[in-house]
């Protein structure tokens, strides 16, 4: 990766300004249980899915990092987790559709009435070293403050760092493209169709992605933070 070393650095420490000025101290971990511990304290933030639950989909060291901020008094701010799959001998949609996408053992883990559907037709060719980006939640006083691109980017970047994927992907509901919220490179209706009863998740999402060669392409472009 020494041939994106310098340009990656460049990237990262933009938006690692960007978060100083607003009085955003950005920390990364990768210790799940601390993760699930420092979530668990976020009155508002919807139920994380299984995917980053140690006790249902241990993730191993390597394969998942998670951002934690922190504002002025120490509180939390935000947060965001990436998971990485070796998608190398099946696609996005069927590991979906298993259930292996989010649990270590469906056979044992998941509920029997568990399901997910997954209609998106670029699901199917998503394969390889796969980075999944998820789990965002923005403190009610920060959203539309610019913080969702500052996270954003810095989770791009060091996902690039740490995997160099061949795809990255996202879940979201069609109102975060009604409203703006994130604004995917691509997306598709019909990404997954989710009912996990033991978790209380609920969701009919569609998928966004790009590709690793979109990933890589952004570092030669100065991120837009306005």
């Amino acid at each position: 990766m020494t041939y994106t070393l310098n340009p990656l650095l460049r990237f990262l420490q933009v938006y690692d300004d960007a978060a100083a000025k607003m009085g955003i101290r950005l920390s990364i971990g990768c210790d799940f249980n601390e993760y699930i511990a420092i979530t668990a304290s976020l009155a508002d933030k919807p139920n994380t899915y299984p995917i980053f639950r140690p006790d249902r989909s241990p993730i191993r060291t390597g394969e998942g990092y998670w951002l934690v901020g922190f504002d002025k008094e120490n509180k939390v701010a935000l947060v965001e987790a990436a998971r990485f799959y070796d998608l190398s001998q099946t696609t996005l949609a069927a590991h979906l559709e298993t259930l292996k996408f989010f649990y270590a053992n469906p056979t044992i883990d998941a509920h029997p009435e568990d399901r997910c559907v997954c209609t998106a037709q670029m699901a199917r060719s998503i394969t390889g070293k796969v980075v999944y980006h998820g789990d965002i939640w923005i403190r009610p006083d920060f959203r539309g403050s610019g913080l969702l691109k500052i996270m954003t980017g810095t989770m791009r970047g060091v996902s690039l760092a740490m995997w160099a994927p061949d795809f990255l992907c996202g879940l979201a509901g069609r109102w975060s493209l009604d409203k703006n919220v994130y604004d995917p490179v691509h997306n598709e209706p019909g990404g997954a169709d989710i009912h996990l009863v033991q978790e209380n998740i609920v969701a009919n999402d569609w998928l966004f992605w790009m590709t690793g060669y979109e990933l890589k392409q952004l570092l030669d472009v100065t991120p837009d933070l306005n």
